[in-house]
């Protein structure tokens, strides 16, 4: 059985022979050091120890969010007309005119074309000429009107992509990124206070932004689906670590109906949809289930694993849920292990997980600590299974 067989017999609620992973870390860098605590042999990989069954796709115009730190690959989209790099201060500029930190272990944005008029010299040098008028209006909602979407066809945008499932997609299981999909991307064009201030104040206004940015998802979407990935993506970290960002009803009214449309792009294609959210949205689990959602990453601690596999596991795959936040970075080697070991029974008895921590492990992690973990998950992913 292949990587992406076991996936889609786990995404169909089938038996597997042993919990497949999908183990990301912030650091490359780590992985002689982390090869050598596993004791490998030189004849065995990382990955071979590991088993991740998941891969990423990823669009030129959203590489800046992912390799915003690889200076001579930002500069060879600028080169391209993907972005443009102000290395001086450590900012690359999207196709979307957002700004994104250079430096930092997670993508940052750090600047909104939207939030406020951009002087005349700053937009001619930094920003995509298609949204200059937009940058440059007096009010937000000229701004917004006046916005200009990136296409999402622009030629050699999918070419990774397509190379990337061409080559790896007889083996893992290739995740087209959705990340930065559709409220993340409304803020990182006006800034989160500006998009917060106006779910309450002008709520048809961010309406029309939304509206922009799930036509640009959809179009994204239908090339996805033509390209025959095995499943949709979408990215948006919804929740806080105490609960949603914002209210039912502002869920429910602007966002919801927005993923509904492009949701039904991946299911109308019999596709199952895996959505990536930080923070503790048990409140909008039944909704974005009935919306179609199937898999749900990356199950923070914040959220009790107990209770949503007894109310959620008949309907959903969970995908994480090791704890990054407390017990990886600062427990103890035992404290690990019996960490892991809960999460597997918890969210994978019998099948049901995709064994992984509750985010990519960053470099605050001690190697004693990776190294408990990943013996753990080897050890127990096929007993797990079968209970």
């Amino acid at each position: 059985m292949t990587k992406k067989e076991r996936m889609v017999k786990l995404l169909n609620k089938e038996t597997v022979d042993f919990l497949p992973s999908g183990i990301e870390f912030s650091d490359p860098m780590r992985f002689p050091a982390i090869h050598k605590g596993l004791g490998l042999s030189d004849d065995v990989t990382l990955d071979d120890y590991l088993e991740n069954h998941l891969g990423l796709a990823v669009t030129k115009q959203e590489k800046p969010l992912f390799y915003r730190n690889d200076i001579e690959m930002m500069k060879q989209f600028e080169a391209d007309g993907f972005c443009k790099v102000d290395v001086e201060n450590g900012v690359v500029y999207d196709s979307w005119g957002m700004g994104i930190k250079i430096g930092e272990d997670g993508f940052f944005a750090c600047f909104h074309p939207l939030q406020n008029k951009l002087e005349k010299s700053f937009v001619e040098k930094w920003m995509p000429e298609r949204i200059h008028k937009a940058c440059r209006a007096d009010t937000l909602k000229e701004r917004i009107k006046y916005y200009t979407l990136p296409d999402p066809l622009t030629e050699g945008n999918f070419d990774e992509v397509v190379e990337a499932k061409e080559e790896l997609d007889d083996e893992l299981y290739i995740v087209p990124s959705g990340y930065f999909g559709l409220y993340e991307r409304a803020y990182g064009l006006t800034s989160i206070p500006t998009l917060f201030e106006n779910f309450l104040l002008e709520p048809a206004m961010v309406g029309d932004l939304l509206d922009k940015i799930t036509e640009y998802r959809i179009e994204v979407a239908k090339k996805y689906v033509e390209i025959g990935f095995p499943c949709g993506h979408i990215g948006d970290d919804l929740g806080t670590q105490v609960g949603p960002f914002f209210s039912p009803v502002i869920f429910h009214e602007l966002i919801a109906p927005r993923y509904k449309q492009i949701f039904k792009i991946f299911k109308d294609a019999d596709m199952p949809m895996a959505m990536h959210s930080c923070g503790a949205i048990t409140e909008f689990l039944p909704e974005l289930i009935d919306l179609g959602l199937d898999m749900l990453n990356p199950v923070q601690p914040c959220m009790d694993q107990k209770y949503l596999k007894k109310e959620f596991g008949k309907d959903l795959i969970f995908w994480g849920g090791i704890d990054t936040q407390h017990v990886l970075p600062h427990g103890t080697v035992e404290e690990v292990k019996a960490c892991t070991v809960d999460v597997m029974e918890t969210l994978g008895a019998g099948g049901g997980l995709v064994v992984a921590p509750s985010q990519e492990i960053m470099n605050d992690v001690p190697l004693e600590n990776i190294v408990a973990m990943l013996e753990t998950i080897v050890e127990n992913r096929e007993r797990v299974a079968n209970l």
